[in-house]
């Protein structure tokens, strides 16, 4: 079967972020499986900045990326934005229109498709609760960004 059918990084990516406690260390394993490397964390706050900071950070202490290596943060950038994109529906604000998150996220790398000339590729998933700063009036969000390196 087609690698990029069967493991998908976008897929692998949502799947860390969207399973149960009692599913996690099977997803894990699945992912650790398809030879792709990841994190997952936790992050909330009204500032956006604090989010892409938390997830760069994780992605760096977790050696998913390279630091030193403009591609590399590149790379994760434009996938944490476009992940943002969908938690924030293309309005990319947070606290300046009063909403907050709070989100859980996966960061994945590796190589999707079966011709390794088409090298390694980031995906950011997603997901969590967005609204107003005022508990209880949040819904769910999710976003999903992937770029190659």
């Amino acid at each position: 079967m087609n690698k990029t059918i069967q493991s998908g990084i976008g897929k692998s990516a949502l799947q860390l972020v969207l399973a149960n406690s009692h599913e996690i260390e099977d997803t894990k394993t699945r992912v650790i499986e398809s030879d792709y490397s990841f994190c997952t964390g936790k992050t909330g706050s009204m500032d956006m900045q604090k989010v892409v900071s938390a997830i760069e950070t994780a992605a760096k202490r977790n050696e998913i990326i390279d630091e030193t290596l403009y591609r590399e943060m590149h790379a994760l950038y434009h996938a944490i934005l476009e992940a943002l994109e969908g938690v924030t529906r293309g309005q990319v604000l947070l606290g300046d229109v009063m909403r907050t998150v709070g989100l859980r996220f996966s960061v994945v790398r590796g190589r999707p498709y079966e011709n390794e000339a088409e090298g390694e590729w980031i995906a950011v998933a997603l997901y969590g609760t967005i609204g107003a700063p005022i508990r209880g009036l949040e819904h769910e969000t999710t976003g999903l960004g992937i770029n190659h390196i």
